[in-house]
Parts: C-alpha cells; structure tokens; sequence
C-alpha cells in the first residue's frame, strides 16, 4: 500500500464549508454528485477526458425528506446511479483505444447478451444494484448469524436461553461481520485493476476537499490535501456494521432466540432500519466535526481508508477535478452540507 507524510489521517486543513457534493470512483473516471446535477469524467483510452451529466430527475418525493427512511431511498438511488456509472465508464474508457481484432483480421462482432444488455440497459443497471444488495446482506449480515446459529446448537438450552449467552452471541455475529468486511477490503486493496480505482477514490476526496478550503481546483492544489474523508461511503458502511451489532443484540433480547431461519428473516427486516439510523448518525457526525467526541466517532470510518484509496497523480486528479468542475451550482449556498 503506498504510503505518503502528506496524506496521514487528519481534517484539519482549513474549511470555509462543508458541500454536500459527494462523489465515486468509476473505470478510469470519477462520478459527482451535486445539488443539481450528476456526472462523470472519465479517460478515454486517447488520453482525452469526456465528461458526461446523467440524467437524474429533479423531484424529491415525500419520503425522501423524512429522518430515518430517507437513509434508504438515497442509498438504494446512489447505488443504482453508481452501477450505470461504473458500467458506462468501463465503455467510455476503452474509447480511443486500437480496435481489438479477431485471428482473420475482422473486427469481434458484439454477442447477442452484449447486443440484449444495450437494449435493456437501464433494467441491467437494476438488476445489477439489486444483485448487489443481495450479495452484502448475505455474506456480511446473513452468513454470520448462519455461522452463530450453527455454532449455538452445542450449546445447551439451559445455558442457551439466557439474556447473557444471547448478548454473547450477538457480539461473536457482529466481530464475524467485521472480520468479514475488512478481510474484504484488503484482498480488494491487493489487486491491481481496484488500487488504480482507489487512485480515483483519492482524488475523489482530495478535489472536495479542495473545493471545501476554497482553493482553486488545479492538480497541484488537489494533491496538498489528504486523501481521507471524514464524510465517505467507507465511513457509511463501518457505521451500518457497528450499528447492525446494537440493533440486532437489542432484537435477540426482545424477541429472544427464535429458529435459524427466523433469526435471518429478521436481520433482512431490520436491514431498512440500520441503514436509515447510519444515514442520520453519519449526518449528525459530519455536521459536527469539529465536536472532539465527533472526531473520535469518525476515527474507525478514515482509518478504514487506508484500505480503499490509494494516492492519485496528477492526471488522476484532473479527471476528478473535470467531474467536480461540471457540478458546482452556480449558488454557492444549494451545496452547504
């Protein structure tokens, strides 16, 4: 992992304010999302950078504005805009690049399921982000309560049906699900291909943070600051897995323990829950940043990001300025956080 005195965990560059303008690392690009608009830039493989806006409509729903369920909604919408992305700039930057032929010389016709997914799109970029949650509720909160519950059953129901063994078991789930997610991020941070989109991940967050100090968004200026983020999806999910353990511990002591199967119907029922009580809770962090017991909370979040960002160039650092540049309203207060 490279390692660089400039970008050592610390918020304390100086910020005029904090935007709400948040982004992700794509192939070879970065997204943005602003108070008005939505796009990417990404490195054509001819070395210029296209910048795009996707469409995002305007109208926020009812829900949308409500603490606690609106956690969800953004979280589902950036999932589905971030998977569209991601696929769109794995097209783009292959762009301008030498057109691959086959042995006798002709250029490789298209599939037929490549030829079905540029049909159908925008139903793939859905079933991909659905396929996707289903993927992290299973294996970072289902498979652990399937280990637990496997685990439990040598355990005698004496000993078993005890609010102090339950308390146990629920913190063993939730020290699996940890262990689980960082084994993850670090056989992620291994390979090649995903170091080069942690570059971006750290450009992504250098650019804002630049942006945030009120300093001309030049590559020179983006690269004096930390690649780490107080506010970053990173910090997101260490906060859904530290809150997972709370709820579903206070979940096993109500209810008590029920059967296998129930015990994973209920993790996927309270999945709404945790995510929605994240959202606010990373909120409440990021508008108090500057409170020491704040600070504190945010530690584990920025550390995390030692394992998804690495520092970018100065190439790198223009693609993402090219992004942030195409979203920055023309009022300055439609960002403030």
């Amino acid at each position: 992992m490279a390692k660089n005195k400039k970008s050592k965990i610390s918020c304390d560059m100086p910020e005029i304010k904090k935007t709400t303008i948040g982004g992700q690392a794509l192939i070879e690009g970065v997204m943005m999302v602003g108070p008005k608009r939505t796009c990417i830039a990404v490195r054509k493989g001819d070395g210029t950078i296209h910048v795009e806006e996707i469409p995002q409509t305007e109208k926020v729903t009812y829900f949308e504005t409500v603490p606690f369920i609106r956690g969800c909604i953004r979280f589902y919408k950036m999932l589905v805009t971030g998977t569209g992305a991601l696929m769109k700039s794995a097209d783009i930057s292959e762009e301008g690049k030498p057109e691959e032929k086959s042995e006798d010389g002709e250029e490789e016709k298209k599939s037929l399921l490549d030829r079905y997914f540029e049909k159908h799109y925008n139903l793939m970029i859905t079933l991909s982000a659905i396929v996707g949650i289903i993927l992290s509720v299973g294996i970072f909160l289902l498979l652990p309560k399937v280990i637990v519950d496997i685990v439990s059953r040598y355990i005698v129901d004496e000993v078993y049906n005890t609010v102090k063994v339950s308390v146990i078991l629920n913190l063993i789930e939730g020290f699996l699900r940890m262990m689980f997610f960082f084994i993850y991020l670090i056989f992620a941070s291994k390979l090649q291909d995903v170091k080069r989109v942690w570059q971006y991940h750290g450009a992504e967050h250098k650019t804002i943070a630049c942006y945030e100090a009120g300093m001309p968004l030049t590559p020179e200026n983006v690269m004096k600051f930390p690649r780490f983020h107080p506010r970053c999806g990173t910090a997101f999910m260490f906060i859904v897995m530290a809150i997972s353990i709370l709820i579903y511990t206070l979940a096993g002591i109500v209810i008590g323990e029920q059967s296998m199967w129930i015990n994973v119907l209920m993790r996927i029922i309270l999945v709404p829950i945790i995510c929605g009580i994240s959202f606010e809770f990373l909120r409440f962090v990021g508008r108090h940043d500057k409170n020491p017991f704040c600070r504190f909370l945010s530690k584990p979040g920025l550390w995390l990001q030692n394992f998804t960002t690495e520092e970018p160039d100065a190439k790198i650092c223009e693609v993402a300025i090219a992004s942030m540049m195409a979203v920055i309203p023309e009022d300055k207060e439609d960002d403030v956080w």
